[in-house]
């Protein structure tokens, strides 16, 4: 039994689907070795091929298996494409025929619609009754590699933007650790900053203290940092659990939704206790002074939730990048495409492979909108082309 066959052993979703691809592309090139109409300079693509399958499989089986590393998956995808690009240039001439659609529709997904190379396939394919033949086979396989190339590059720009939110997660993170350690170290550094000293007992509130903290009166220690970082984080962890309703599913294999949701951890930390020491410092008008530890801790969950407006413009980022992966469906709830020109027309009619017989009953009825190709009812009719 081949190993192509046992993606059931494999851990993770994308060496599943890898394996499978892998096994599919295989039994396809070894079905046309074996027809034995390869000529000699065919059978070096065939075995480059192979090569090419063998790295997938190895990317796929890499150890250990539960990292899933960026570099095997980009591996895998790239090796497969090489492999299906020298499997559309050996694919016999009489099977060749219907190939040319799956390539332009792979070229519509992921190529501009004004790309010279997938507007003269196009043509090739409406000029041919929809069918590629030999003399196509190369344009084909042009568009095949630029569609392969910008899908590479669409996932690359994902993992990178993944990578990124990582990074920044694990920074802030350090930085929001040193922050509360130095409130325990030197607590008239940071601590202290996040105390208050309201004005003096009133006949209205005669309880006024002199000093109050998140955590009881003085001293002020590295509790009270901890708390006002305890208190952002949870907030924002709050606040992003509400974002969860438009986060939509991804086939790319980089989790971009939920680094997103992660990264406002730690910026809900840091904000609540860089706005506490903006209020301390009387940075922001007409609030100087807090009067009680409630009160500092509801403005510590204010400013953890308020971190929503950053957040939001990175979520509106990785939404795009993840959008801009091209893929053949689309959500349940989105609108249907909108009408194009870019289809192909067909050119069969009813009633035979390639049209009717001239003379035929079917021959007779002509669709409005149509003309007789040259030679009067000599071979079937092609449909009239948009202006």
């Amino acid at each position: 039994m081949s190993d192509d066959v046992v993606a059931y052993r494999k851990m993770g979703s994308w060496r599943q689907r890898t394996s499978a691809h892998v096994a599919v592309v295989q039994a396809e090139l070894d079905r046309i070795e074996m027809m034995g109409c390869l000529s000699e300079c065919d059978k070096k693509l065939a075995d480059k091929a192979n090569q090419l399958l063998q790295g997938a499989r190895e990317a796929a089986d890499g150890w250990p298996p539960f990292r899933s590393g960026a570099s095997a998956r980009d591996r895998a995808l790239a090796t497969i494409h090489e492999a299906e690009l020298i499997l559309l240039k050996l694919t016999p001439a009489h099977e060749i025929g219907w190939a040319g659609s799956s390539v332009l529709a792979k070229g519509i997904q992921h190529l501009g619609q004004e790309d010279p190379r997938l507007k003269l396939l196009e043509e090739h394919l409406r000029e041919n009754n929809n069918m590629l033949d030999v003399d196509g086979r190369y344009l084909a396989a042009g568009v095949l590699h630029a569609a392969n190339h910008v899908e590479e590059i669409e996932i690359g720009r994902v993992r990178n933007f993944r990578d990124i939110l990582l990074l920044a997660f694990l920074a802030l993170s350090v930085f929001t650790v040193l922050l509360v350690l130095s409130g325990y170290d030197n607590p008239e550094a940071l601590a202290d900053k996040l105390c208050f000293q309201p004005p003096d007992p009133t006949p209205q509130n005669p309880d006024a203290t002199k000093y109050v903290c998140p955590v009881g009166g003085k001293p002020a220690d590295g509790d009270n940092v901890l708390l006002v970082a305890s208190l952002g984080a949870a907030a924002a962890a709050l606040a992003g659990a509400t974002s969860i309703r438009h986060i939509r599913g991804s086939a790319v294999p980089y989790m971009v939704p939920m680094s997103l949701l992660i990264l406002r951890i730690p910026i809900g930390a840091l904000s609540a206790i860089l706005g506490l020491v903006l209020i301390h410092g009387e940075f922001i008008p007409g609030l100087s002074a807090l009067d009680s530890g409630a009160q500092i801790a509801a403005w510590a969950v204010a400013f953890g939730i308020g971190q929503e407006t950053l957040t939001r413009l990175l979520d509106k980022k990785g939404n795009l990048l993840l959008e801009n992966v091209r893929g053949s469906s689309r959500d349940a709830d989105s609108p249907p495409p909108p009408s194009t020109d870019r289809l192909i027309k067909p050119a069969l009619w009813p009633g035979a492979p390639y049209g009717p017989r001239p003379g035929s009953a079917a021959a007779a009825v002509e669709p409005e909108g149509t003309e007789r190709a040259p030679g009067g009812d000599e071979g079937p009719a092609e449909p009239t082309r948009p202006a």
